[in-house]
């Protein structure tokens, strides 16, 4: 993923667009595009090196696993 590129991410039936910050290597803003209105994430490697397909899918599903709509 470049630093300008979207990535469309689809993942147990949630629909989300994923973008690297191009000043902030290692730091991704998760986009909830099937889910309530505004919904999102960040989130970042602790090193600063991208992310894997494999690991974008696990935030996913771990933001997923957790949202509260009441937070």
């Amino acid at each position: 993923m470049g630093d300008d590129e979207a990535v469309r991410l689809s993942v147990d039936g949630q629909e989300f667009t994923v973008r690297a910050r191009p000043d902030e290597p290692g730091v991704y803003d998760f986009d909830w595009t099937n889910g309530p209105p505004g919904q999102g994430f960040s989130s970042a490697t602790s090193d600063g090196s991208p992310m894997s397909h494999a690991e974008l899918e696990a935030a996913v599903r771990d933001f997923v696993e957790t949202y509260d709509p009441g937070d």
